[in-house]
């Protein structure tokens, strides 16, 4: 299994304004300090806001920050959210299965006890579990004055 860039960047995004909550950030300088596409991350930051996720301020000064907190934040719900689309192999989609070994097949039930466990070990955390180690959100200076206005 893998998640979509999109899933990785919003959550990056997301672990990026737990860290700086006091600070208004933008999409480039998230950007800049992911070392990924302004493009994407326009993107994200646009789902993020739509979603309720995050407050987005335009002009002069603007710039985004978190709308709750952290904690507030379960992971598997926005995983969910990011990725509706959880069909691990051909038989989990009803409609377009020609998967001509599904009666004798036990595959199908046991990937989907395991996604049942990774959602579930997901529902178990929030954002604020995910930061480990904040400083590592900093410019190596430790200076925010790169990384988020004020």
């Amino acid at each position: 299994m893998k998640i979509t860039s999109f899933a990785d960047y919003a959550l990056r995004t997301l672990m990026y304004l737990s860290v700086h909550q006091a600070e208004r950030c933008t999409a480039k300088e998230i950007a800049t300090f992911y070392n990924i596409s302004l493009n994407h991350m326009v993107k994200v930051i646009h789902w993020l806001s739509t979603e309720g996720y995050i407050q987005s301020v335009k002009g002069k000064g603007g710039g985004v920050r978190l709308h709750k907190k952290p904690e507030q934040i379960n992971l598997r719900k926005i995983f969910v959210r990011l990725e509706p689309d959880m069909k691990l192999v051909e038989c989990f989609d009803r409609k377009n299965n020609a998967c001509n070994i599904v009666p004798g097949c036990a595959l199908k039930e046991i990937l989907k006890e395991s996604l049942e466990a990774f959602l579930y070990t997901l529902g178990q955390y929030t954002l604020q579990d995910a930061i480990q180690n904040p400083k590592v959100f900093l410019k190596k200076d430790n200076s925010l004055d790169f990384i988020c206005s004020q």
